[in-house]
C-alpha cells in the first residue's frame, strides 16, 4: 500500500517529527502542502501540547501526524551522575558556570495517561511512536480513536516486533538519520545498518508498509527507496533550513558549513545514540562515553553548558542535529521543498 492511500495525502513524505527544532508551525505547512506533517511531544507539558494540538486543528484540515517516546525511564545513578558531572566540569568552570548547579529532570516524558487523554479528545489521523510501543492498554486506548498507528525500527527484529502488535505501517531508521535512534529490543548499534540494506530486508520480513528514513535527500532517493520496496519516505534533515521550523541560528549555521557532512551517533547530549554534526565536545571527550547516564538522564548536566556557550555564539556543546546527507537542505518554505523533492513521483 502508498503512503497516499494509507494516509490520505497526496505526495509519499511524512516528515519526521524533530522535538526541539520545530512546533506545529512546520507540520502545517507540510500537511497543507499535500504530505504528512509530524508534531513532536516528548518535550511537550500537557498544556503545551494542548496548545500546539489546537494550532494543528486550527492551521490544517489535512491529515497529521503525532508522535511520541515510549522509552522506560531508567533508574538514577547517582554514582554515574556525579562521573559525568566531573567529567563536565572543566567545561563549566571554563564558561563561568557552577558545576554544583545541574539542574534536575530528563526533559523527555514517555507517552502516558494525560497524553493518551488529549489523543482522544483530539483525535489526529496518525499517531507514531519512538523506542518501540507505550503499554497496551494506553496502546488500545490510541487504536479506539481510529488513528493509524506508526513506530520505528532498526532492525528487522524490531519491525517484527511491531508489527505482531498490530502497527499499521513501520519506519525503516537507517543508520544515515539525523536525531536519535528509534532502538527499542538492543541498543547495540552494530546490528543496526545503512537504510538501503535494511528496506529491502524489511519489506521481506513483514507484511505491512514499510517507510523508508535516513539519508534521503532528493527525488532521486525517493524513487530509490520506493524501487526497494518502501511505500514512502520520512524525511527530517530536509526541513531543518525551512522558515517554518524552529532550527536555532547556531544549528542553521552549522548545518550550511562544508563542516556538516561530517557526523557521528552520540550519547553526550542525552545519554542515548543520536546523530548530529560533530562539534567540540563530542571531539574532545570522544562521541560515546560510559559516563553519560542513561537516556534522557545526561540532558540535565549538558543543558547549562548549551546555554552558557550558546549565549556567546558557539555550537561546542549544542546537540546539531543531522543526518549523514545534508545536500537536501533548502532555506525555502516547506511548500517549495515538497515540490523540489517530488517532482515526478
Amino acid at each position: 500500500m502508498t503512503l497516499q492511500a494509507l494516509f490520505d495525502i497526496e505526495l509519499p513524505i511524512i516528515q519526521a517529527p524533530m522535538a526541539g527544532v520545530q512546533d506545529s508551525a512546520l507540520a502545517i505547512a507540510v500537511s497543507n502542502a499535500g504530505g504528512l506533517g509530524s508534531l513532536p511531544c516528548a518535550m511537550l507539558s500537557p498544556a503545551a501540547l494542548r496548545t500546539e494540538l489546537e494550532a494543528m486543528v486550527q492551521g490544517t484540515d489535512k491529515p497529521f501526524n503525532v508522535n511520541f517516546f515510549a522509552h522506560t525511564p531508567p533508574k538514577p545513578d547517582p554514582g554515574r551522575e556525579r562521573a559525568w558531572q566531573e567529567a563536565l566540569a572543566p567545561y563549566y568552570r571554563e564558561l563561568g558556570l557552577d558545576p554544583e548547579s545541574v539542574p534536575a529532570g530528563g526533559g523527555r516524558t514517555p507517552f502516558n495517561e494525560e497524553a493518551a487523554a488529549l489523543v482522544e479528545a483530539f483525535r489526529p489521523a496518525v499517531v507514531s511512536f519512538h523506542f518501540g510501543l507505550p503499554e497496551p492498554a494506553l496502546l488500545d486506548r490510541v487504536k479506539a480513536t481510529g488513528a493509524r498507528i506508526l513506530s520505528t525500527a532498526t532492525t528487522v527484529d524490531e519491525a517484527l516486533w511491531l508489527e505482531q502488535r498490530g502497527v499499521d505501517a513501520i519506519i525503516a531508521q537507517g543508520l544515515e538519520a539525523g536525531g536519535h535512534r528509534g532502538s527499542f529490543l538492543s541498543g547495540e548499534v552494530s546490528r543496526q545498518m545503512g537504510t538501503f540494506a535494511l528496506i529491502p530486508q524489511m519489506v521481506r520480513s513483514v507484511s505491512c508498509p514499510v517507510i523508508a528514513a535516513g539519508g534521503i535527500a532528493d527525488l532521486a532517493g525517493i524513487r530509490a527507496a520506493i524501487d526497494l520496496g518502501a511505500s514512502g519516505v520520512q524525511l527530517g534533515t530536509a526541513f531543518l533550513l525551512c522558515p517554518e521550523a524552529r532550527t536555532r541560528a547556531i544549528h542553521r549555521d552549522a548545518l550550511k558549513h562544508p563542516d556538516a557532512c561530517h557526523t557521528a551517533l552520540t550519547n553526550l547530549f542525552s545519554g542515548g545514540p543520536a546523530r548530529g554534526i560533530v562539534n567540540r565536545i563530542m571531539r574532545e571527550l570522544g562521541p560515546i562515553s560510559d559516563l553519560a547516564p542513561a537516556f534522557p538522564l545526561a540532558t540535565a548536566a549538558m543543558a547549562p553548558l548549551r546555554e552558557g556557550a550558546e549565549k556567546a555564539g558557539s555550537g561546542n556543546f549544542s546537540p546539531l542535529w543531522a543526518g549523514q546527507n545534508v545536500t537536501g537542505c533548502r532555506e525555502v518554505p516547506a511548500a517549495q521543498l515538497l515540490r523540489q523533492l517530488t517532482g515526478g513521483v
